[in-house]
C-alpha cells in the first residue's frame, strides 16, 4: 500500500543517494571526510545573542505560544534595520511577518499565492525549496536559465507568453544560492518593472545580504521604484549572526501578500519561539561589528580554496557575497562525475551543479562554512591528491 500523497510522490529522487552510500562507505573505512556541502555556518553565534536569549528565556512569559504574526519588538527591529541599512521604511504592524526560518516563509508562500496548476517563475540554478514548494502546491514551474555570460541572471524577456499570462509568483536570489551572484539597485528596478507590466508578484530570497566582501553592498529589492507594490523580500538571521539552529526570519514587503502569508501561516503554525524573537531584535539593534568579522574570515576562505581551484586549473571569479563558490567543472566532466572523483581521491564532499537545476550542469558548489583548519586541510589535499585532466 502506498501511503504517501501524489504531492510526495512527485518529490524527485534524492540527488545525492549514490554520494552519500560512498560517504557512509568511507568513512567505515576509517577515511578522513571534509564535508564542504553543506551550507551552514561553522561560526559560533555571537556571545551577546547567546546571553540576551538566555535572559529572555528566563521569563516565563516568553514562553508561552507567541504571536501568530510575531512580537512587536522583533517586527520594529526588522523595520529600523531596513531603514539603516537600505532607507527603506517599513509599518512593522502591515509590512512584517515574523518566520521560522526564511525557509519556511518560502515554502508557505507558494500555496499563499499559487493555485493548483499555475506557475511559478524560477532561477535555474537556484534554493530547491521554490522547486519542491510549488510541486508540493500543485503549481508548475518555468525555470529561468541563468548562464555566467548574463552574470547568472535571468533573461526575463525570453519567458514565453503563455507561461506569464499563467504566472503568479517570481523567485529571485541575490547574492545567489548557488551562484553567489550579485546584482546593482538597476536589475531589481528592470524586474520590479516587468513584474508590474505582467501583474506577477516577486519574492526576492535575501538570505545572504549581509554576507558580502570588499566594498560591495547588497541591494534590497525594495529600494526599487514601485517594489512594495508588487514585491516582497525574505530575509534570514541564520547566515548573518549564524543563528541557523534558531529558525528565524522574515517577511517584508507588500501589504497584502504579507497579510494572506499571515492568513495561512495561521492556520499552520503557532510562530516562533518568543524569547528567540528577542533575541533576534537585540541582534539586529545591538553591535554590528561581528557580521565584519565573520565575513573576514569568509573572505579568507575564499581566497584559500580559490588558489587551492587555480592549482589544479579551475578559475572562478572571487564572488562579491555569499559563501559560496560556484565553480565550473573540467572538461570531460558531467557534475556529479566530478564531484564524485574529487570525494574518491580526496575525501572532500562538493555538491555537483545539477542538484540546483538544469542550468547548474557543469559546475558544482564548495562552501566555506567549515572550520579553517579543515578548509586548508580540504585546499592541500585538493592541491596534492586530486588527478584529473583538464581539457
Amino acid at each position: 500500500m502506498n501511503f504517501s500523497s501524489d504531492r510526495v510522490g512527485q518529490i524527485p529522487p534524492y540527488l545525492f543517494a549514490e554520494i552519500n552510500k560512498k560517504k557512509e562507505a568511507m568513512k567505515k573505512a576509517g577515511i578522513d571526510i571534509i564535508d564542504l556541502g553543506i551550507g551552514d555556518p561553522d561560526l559560533p553565534t555571537p556571545s551577546h545573542i547567546i546571553e540576551k536569549f538566555v535572559q529572555e528565556s528566563q521569563n516565563p512569559a516568553n514562553l508561552k505560544y507567541p504571536s501568530f504574526s510575531g512580537c512587536m519588538e522583533f517586527k520594529q527591529a526588522v523595520a529600523d534595520f531596513y531603514w539603516r541599512q537600505y532607507q527603506v521604511k517599513l509599518d512593522p504592524e502591515t509590512e512584517v511577518l515574523a518566520l521560522i526560518g526564511s525557509k519556511e516563509g518560502i515554502a508557505h508562500l507558494v500555496p499563499t499565492l499559487v493555485d493548483p496548476g499555475e506557475y511559478v517563475l524560477i532561477p535555474d540554478p537556484s534554493y530547491p525549496v521554490y522547486r519542491m514548494a510549488t510541486l508540493l502546491a500543485n503549481g508548475r514551474y518555468h525555470n529561468m536559465p541563468m548562464s555566467r555570460e548574463n552574470d547568472f541572471k535571468p533573461d526575463l524577456n525570453a519567458i514565453p507568453d503563455d507561461i506569464l499570462k499563467q504566472a503568479r509568483l517570481m523567485f529571485l536570489n541575490y547574492p545567489g544560492n548557488p551562484t553567489s551572484a550579485t546584482v546593482d539597485i538597476e536589475f531589481f528596478e528592470e524586474a520590479v518593472e516587468f513584474a508590474q507590466n505582467h501583474q506577477i508578484p516577486i519574492a526576492h530570497d535575501s538570505a545572504y545580504n549581509m554576507v558580502t566582501f570588499d566594498s560591495y553592498k547588497a541591494p534590497s529589492i525594495l529600494q526599487a521604484e514601485g517594489a512594495k507594490d508588487i514585491a516582497v523580500e525574505f530575509g534570514s538571521l541564520s547566515k548573518t549572526y549564524n543563528m541557523t539552529g534558531f529558525r528565524i526570519g522574515y517577511a517584508v514587503g507588500n501589504k497584502k501578500i504579507i497579510k494572506a502569508l499571515s492568513v495561512f501561516k495561521s492556520n499552520t503554525d503557532t510562530g516562533q519561539l518568543t524569547s528567540v524573537q528577542k533575541a533576534a531584535a537585540f541582534a539586529l539593534n545591538s553591535d554590528q561589528m561581528c557580521i565584519a568579522r565573520h565575513n573576514a574570515i569568509y573572505k579568507e576562505r575564499m581566497n584559500a580554496m580559490l588558489d587551492g581551484l587555480s592549482r589544479i586549473g579551475i578559475e572562478v571569479d572571487p564572488p562579491k557575497g555569499s559563501f559560496f563558490i560556484w565553480a565550473p567543472v573540467p572538461n570531460g566532466y558531467t557534475s556529479a562525475e566530478f564531484v564524485s572523483s574529487v570525494m574518491e581521491q580526496t575525501g572532500v564532499i562538493l555538491t555537483p551543479g545539477n542538484a540546483f537545476g538544469p542550468s547548474g550542469e557543469g559546475y558544482f558548489r564548495v562552501s566555506l562554512s567549515v572550520p579553517n583548519e579543515r578548509l586548508y586541510e580540504a585546499v592541500n589535499r585538493i592541491k596534492e591528491k586530486l588527478k584529473i585532466v583538464i581539457g
